[in-house]
């Protein structure tokens, strides 16, 4: 079975370009030099960008800082992340409940600036767990935060995630870190993050750009892609990180990519020659 991509011209005609950054406009310490001409050339188009990573690890002025020195030239409203879309649903639907979380020094200082009440984890209860992409991940952390589940928390997880691409290959992302306390705690966590609605839902409310008129970039099929399929966002499948064209076939109908691109350098190619 072969892929064919429809008309470029339902890509010309949107109005709001969201990339998945790792393993779609960089990969690791690589960085994609067509990704950076393709972005300038929408800008210069009168397109509006947005970056979206699943990846909570890291604070909005490290992406800021990141894409800056790689030649993306973003602003900070331009940056938006799994952080962002938990941190408005715990504002939402968890208004000044206790939360412990299992992150990044990063990710806990972000939740503090959203008004967040965070819990050391050595209380006999709090109100919601949060666990993510932790690179300090400690047993002391996992221990905790699974008892706290046992003692009827509830249970979020930034983003699905299982792996997180980089130069070198893949390392365990916040999907295996939540499988983890599944497995003993028997509690599946609500997901955030792409592919769940949550996410169209903030960038419609942030940007004022509808859905039909975004469009989404990522390697990623079961976030990224799936994020688009799921809500009625064009979706792109760019085959420069985890995903492969193999896979995307494989799908069921209605869960495939709308169009499959070897890299954002041939979109570039067909939406500007």
């Amino acid at each position: 079975m072969t892929h064919q991509n429809p008309p470029i011209q339902i890509l010309k005609d949107k109005d709001l370009y969201v990339f998945d950054m790792d393993g779609t406009i960089y990969l690791g310490k690589i960085v994609f030099d067509f990704a950076i001409r393709f972005i300038e050339n929408l800008r210069a188009a009168g397109k509006r960008v947005l970056f979206f990573t699943n990846n909570a690890s890291r604070s909005t002025d490290v992406y800021l800082e990141k894409l800056t020195r790689l030649g993306f030239s973003p602003t900070a409203d331009e940056i938006m992340s799994s952080a962002d879309v938990t941190v408005a649903y715990l504002n939402t639907y968890h208004k000044d409940q206790t939360v412990y979380l299992i992150g990044t020094k990063q990710l806990e200082s972000q939740f503090r600036a959203g008004g967040i009440r965070l819990a050391t984890g050595k209380e006999g209860s709090v109100d919601v767990v949060v666990s993510s992409f932790d690179t300090e991940l400690t047993y002391e952390k996992l221990d905790d935060g699974c008892r706290l589940i046992r003692n009827g928390a509830a249970y979020l997880c930034t983003h699905p995630d299982f792996n997180c691409p980089t130069d070198t290959g893949f390392m365990p992302d916040s999907g295996a870190i939540a499988a983890l306390i599944t497995a003993s705690t028997g509690v599946t966590p609500r997901y955030l993050g792409k592919p769940y609605p949550e996410v169209v839902e903030m960038i419609e409310r942030v940007t004022g750009i509808p859905r039909d008129k975004t469009c989404i970039f990522g390697d990623r099929l079961y976030t990224d892609i799936a994020l688009g399929a799921k809500n009625g966002v064009t979706s792109i499948l760019v085959l420069t990180g985890e995903g492969t064209y193999e896979e995307a076939m494989e799908l069921p109908e209605g869960e495939k990519p709308a169009f499959i691109f070897p890299s954002l350098a041939e979109v570039d190619k067909a939406v500007f020659g």
